[in-house]
């Protein structure tokens, strides 16, 4: 009887282990749309121009280097350094092969809103999914719709270099648990519509608290600490407090936000640098309304001091 316990118990531990790996691994699966969460509505290409450029996809997917016309050659290829590893930008030019030209509406609207490929697997959170969970699905189809007219760039854009255990996409899953809710886009409480709007493009397709925010030890966004800057994607230097604290724009009015984002300087003649140069170029073709709806919304945030002083 003594002789057989220790086998009894190696057995207890290696069911548990089993049932707890194979709990883990339900939890981690993706959780995607159906069909039926789509609008029933034909896509606008016209609108989804907006929505394009309110996003800045070719801040990050346009080739390194690439400018004027080119920067709407979605071919990828910019690598962004993180404490995870580095990512790289991949091809999300209408190319059917190299591209996302082979994909559905539905297909397109779960990498977009959830942060799953098209063979179910999950995308790495370097592709801001967690702030794009608050876009409409009208303005992600109209998205769409406006990037199959853009020129199609064959060629893959090199994979990201990361280490072994972050290679097991699977476990995403579980991040996403922690950082993600799904729940669609909400307005400030009390919030008129220039306001609203303006929340929403912060917060949704201009997913501006993906740099401005800085992460948990996890690499999820930090709410308590929102918009108060952030690390460099690029890998080296810090990315500006946005709040209205006196270590961000506490002394810039609507009109100096909404200039800035139209002509790339501030209001003290500086310009802007690193990223934020070509996000500028895209903020630039947006409307004045839609400019100072950014605007309002950022001054009326809590102001925090500078999240490497906090």
């Amino acid at each position: 009887m003594s002789g057989r316990r220790p086998r009894l118990g190696l057995a207890a531990v290696v069911l548990l282990a089993a049932l707890a790996t194979g709990g883990l691994w339900l939890l981690a699966a993706p959780a995607t749309l159906t069909a039926a969460d789509l609008p029933d509505r034909d896509a606008d290409p016209e609108r989804g121009r907006i929505v394009f450029h309110a996003s800045g996809c070719n801040s990050c997917h346009a080739a390194p280097g690439a400018e004027d016309g080119d920067r709407l050659v979605l071919a990828g290829g910019l690598a962004l350094e993180t404490p995870f590893g580095t990512f790289r930008a991949p091809n999300i030019s209408p190319d059917p092969v190299h591209g996302i030209g082979g994909w559905s509406d539905l297909e397109f609207a779960n990498a977009v809103a959830r942060g799953v490929a098209p063979d179910g697997g999950h995308y790495y959170p370097a592709f801001p999914y967690v702030s794009y969970q608050r876009m409409t699905l009208g303005d992600v189809l109209d998205l769409k719709a406006f990037m199959d007219t853009l020129p199609a760039a064959s060629g893959d854009a090199p994979g990201h270099d990361l280490p072994l255990p972050l290679r097991l996409r699977r476990g995403i899953g579980l991040w996403k648990l922690l950082a993600m809710d799904e729940k669609p886009f909400a307005p400030p409480p009390g919030a008129d519509e220039r306001l609203a709007r303006g929340a929403y493009l912060v917060n949704g397709p201009g997913h501006c608290g993906e740099c401005h925010t800085p992460r948990t030890l996890l690499g999820a966004p930090d709410a308590g600490r929102a918009f108060s800057g952030g690390p460099a994607p690029e890998g080296d230097g810090i990315v500006p407090n946005i709040t209205p604290h006196e270590d961000g724009i506490g002394d810039w009015t609507v009109g100096d936000i909404e200039a800035a984002l139209k002509t790339g300087l501030l209001p003290g003649f500086e310009t802007f640098g690193g990223a934020m140069a070509s996000v500028q170029e895209n903020m630039a073709l947006l409307s004045e309304e839609d400019r100072e709806a950014i605007a309002v919304y950022l001054l009326s945030l809590p102001p925090k001091p500078s999240w490497w002083k906090d």
